[in-house]
């Protein structure tokens, strides 16, 4: 097997919207990822990609930013705002796992701090069995307690889900309560549309698991990466902390620009499904590895200026097909779904800030610096040492009168 490594912007871009080029990935990570939406290709991952768009919707996610999210950021803010100090990390995944499993379709009947933090602790085991190929800990034991987390994952959460939806679904088909009474989530989508996409009980356990760890995963790590840049920002750029508190606009170019430095991924993999002729000459085979190193493309100076890997929330935005974000999201068929969610519309010219749609990133950044989060002086947040990717482990804030 050979190895080739794409870094330029451009280079990358074709190659994730080659259908020629697989997902490889998530080999390692197959005891959750194997047979989900992410890792399928072709004509099943066509047809389940169209399914689950249903959910993924402009104007659901706008239903989500202005009227779910708003309540899941209350519920778990308040208990933190008493204690006057949080942990970002911790903070970041209770809340984007909320909302996550709420379009998974994983009900939390309790809505208790006992019932997330259960729920919480299998997400992060499905994190860690995803990733295993950026992993420092040994495979097969994380392997192990990955299959146990999704046995007791079923049992708890998955298969009372799937209970309420089948008798729901039982309750349309008999006339006896009409559509908007459905739940709009992916468990939903693919139980009323079995007939024609029947899973397997274990692909619908990985497809939901999935998610529910891409979503929150991702979404707090973003978080924090960004908070972490602004903190630094400011330091030399005294002038813009008035800008952090109730300038949305800024906090999202802020965002976009973070998630253009830190991609969840550093890289995509791909192999070819036949020989591959690549612009640099070379011949890519079935049997190697193409590396499209996302981390590098996003720097490219060329698209991003000679300064491209530094944090500047006022950078111009890139020529098209470029966006500000890099490749964080991808491109092509395997775009992530949630990436209007996450990092909401770019903002132009005559964009109206009062119905702009920001995304979940900078909401959650909003609000916390709303209520004057700073870095703890006492607490030194530190590098998650389990995973390669360089996200945080661990980052205290406190709580002042921002206002």
């Amino acid at each position: 097997m050979t190895e080739h490594r794409l870094t330029a912007y451009h280079d990358v871009y074709r190659a994730l919207c080659n259908p020629q080029l697989v997902q490889a990935l998530y080999d390692a990570g197959g005891v959750v990822m194997d047979d989900v939406l992410l890792t399928l290709h072709g004509e099943a991952h066509k047809a389940r990609r169209h399914l689950e768009l249903r959910v993924f919707r402009r104007d659901f996610f706008r239903h989500y930013e202005h009227e779910v999210f708003p309540r899941t950021l209350a519920d778990a803010l308040a208990p933190l705002l008493v204690a006057g100090r949080a942990d970002l990390v911790d903070f970041g995944y209770r809340v984007t796992m909320n909302l996550t499993a709420d379009f998974a379709g994983i009900d939390r009947p309790k809505r208790s701090p006992g019932e997330t933090a259960a729920l919480l602790e299998l997400v992060k085991k499905f994190s860690e069995g995803a990733t295993l190929v950026h992993s420092t800990r040994d495979h097969a034991t994380v392997r192990a307690e990955v299959h146990d987390a999704l046995a007791r994952f079923d049992r708890a959460f998955l298969a009372p889900s799937i209970a309420r939806r089948r008798a729901l679904l039982n309750d349309f088909t008999a006339g006896r309560i009409d559509e908007q009474a459905l739940p709009r989530d992916v468990l939903t989508v693919l139980l009323r549309n079995e007939d024609r996409l029947p899973l397997p009980d274990e692909v619908l356990r990985r497809e939901i698991a999935f998610y529910l760890q891409a979503g929150s995963h991702s979404t707090a790590n973003a978080m924090v990466h960004t908070l972490h840049e602004l903190f630094t920002w400011c330091t030399t750029h005294p002038d813009d902390r008035a800008r952090l508190v109730g300038d949305r606009l800024f906090l999202q170019r802020a965002v976009h620009e973070s998630l253009r430095l830190h991609p969840a991924s550093p890289v995509a993999w791909r192999r070819p499904l036949t020989a591959l002729l690549l612009q640099s000459g070379a011949t890519l085979l079935p049997k190697d590895h193409l590396v499209l190193d996302l981390a590098a493309a996003n720097r490219d100076s060329a698209v991003f200026g000679n300064d491209a890997d530094q944090f500047d929330p006022y950078r111009p935005a890139p020529a098209r097909p470029a966006h500000p974000s890099g490749l964080t999201f991808g491109v092509g068929v395997h775009m992530c779904l949630g990436k209007d969610l996450d990092g909401g519309l770019v903002a132009s010219a005559d964009t109206h800030s009062a119905s702009h749609m920001y995304g979940i990133v900078t909401l959650l950044i909003d609000a916390l610096l709303q209520h004057g989060a700073t870095p703890d002086p006492d607490a030194s947040p530190h590098i998650d040492a389990s995973s390669q990717r360089g996200n945080w482990g661990a980052y205290q804030v406190v709580f002042g009168a921002a206002r």
